[in-house]
């Protein structure tokens, strides 16, 4: 079944306000999510992450960026390519976008909606998302399950599942972009070991890990889930994080060992964007987008000092 997006008007586009500074060489790349600049414009936004300093934005579609739903997608894509290598920024694309299919729902619907016409609609952003990412050589897109509504069956809602991510991953395949599903907490995939158990029935499948949910879940330790799964990362979100609490918070405000996560990723030799994400500080953007890469360098320098 056809999902059609959307044909609302093109917005007019935002001009960058600055230009772009060095990458800092070897090591870890690091880039940021624009869900924590989600009170600027996503040129303003990204023109912040290149001259603080990343190496990579990790875009959240959403209705202020880069809205997929609109007419002329396609060529803002094409634009914002062009800006991402003029700045040197890699790129992953994130999909966790809260109202932007439903502005009554939050989320919804899922790839387990019980109505087939939801979760086509699911499946249809994911692929346009898939899309977004081939145009802008997006290193990864992620993406997460869904909660049950209430009075689905958690075992209709897995076969529902599997259904709608071979559809994405076969819409990926076919562009050469990599799909990674994120265990997120409080969804029917929650934990690893869930999304272990559906990589088992499609192999192909990459992890999105965010290391901050295994503080969540309290599973396993976010270090010890990096060398675990280092064969299935496509592609790893950071920040800090209390156990048992999922609020994103700024680096030295949580119970993560930071130190140790860097040094697993370098470990195993992960080549890929880690992204930082916060979500809820969007309305000092301004400040932790550099703050957060100026603590996350100088984590590395004492650890190697």
């Amino acid at each position: 079944m056809s999902t059609t997006l959307g044909d609302m008007p093109e917005p007019a586009a935002a001009a960058s306000i600055l230009s772009p500074s060095p990458r800092p060489s070897g090591g870890l790349r690091f880039a940021y999510n624009t869900n924590g600049a989600a009170n600027h414009r996503l040129s303003d936004a990204i023109a912040l992450i290149a001259v603080a300093g990343y190496d990579g934005v990790a875009l959240t579609l959403d209705h202020h960026h880069l809205d997929p739903l609109e007419d002329g997608w396609v060529q803002r894509t094409e634009a914002l390519a062009r800006d991402l290598h003029a700045r040197n920024l890699g790129c992953v694309i994130e999909t966790g976008a809260r109202f932007l299919l439903d502005p009554r729902r939050k989320h919804e619907p899922t790839l387990l909606t019980p109505h087939a016409e939801g979760r086509a609609r699911r499946v249809a952003f994911l692929q346009r998302a898939v899309e977004i990412g081939q145009i802008l050589g997006a290193e990864a897109v992620s993406f997460w399950a869904g909660v049950p509504l209430p009075g689905v069956d958690r075992g209709e809602a897995a076969e529902w599942l599997v259904e709608g991510v071979e559809q994405v991953l076969d819409h990926a395949a076919a562009r050469g972009v990599t799909a990674a599903l994120e265990p997120e907490p409080g969804m029917l995939v929650e934990t690893l070991d869930d999304y272990a158990l559906l990589q088992a029935r499609l192999p192909q499948l990459k992890l999105a890990l965010d290391l901050g949910h295994c503080l969540v879940t309290q599973e396993r330790e976010p270090a010890a889930a990096v060398g675990e799964f280092a064969a299935q990362l496509g592609t790893v979100a950071i920040e800090d994080m209390r156990r048992g609490d999922h609020t994103h918070l700024p680096f030295g405000e949580g119970d993560m060992d930071i130190p140790a996560c860097l040094d697993a990723l370098e470990a195993i030799g992960f080549a890929r964007l880690v992204c930082v994400e916060l979500s809820r500080e969007s309305h000092r953007a301004d400040r932790i987008i550099p703050q957060s890469l100026d603590w996350l360098l100088r984590c590395r320098e004492e650890r190697t000092a």
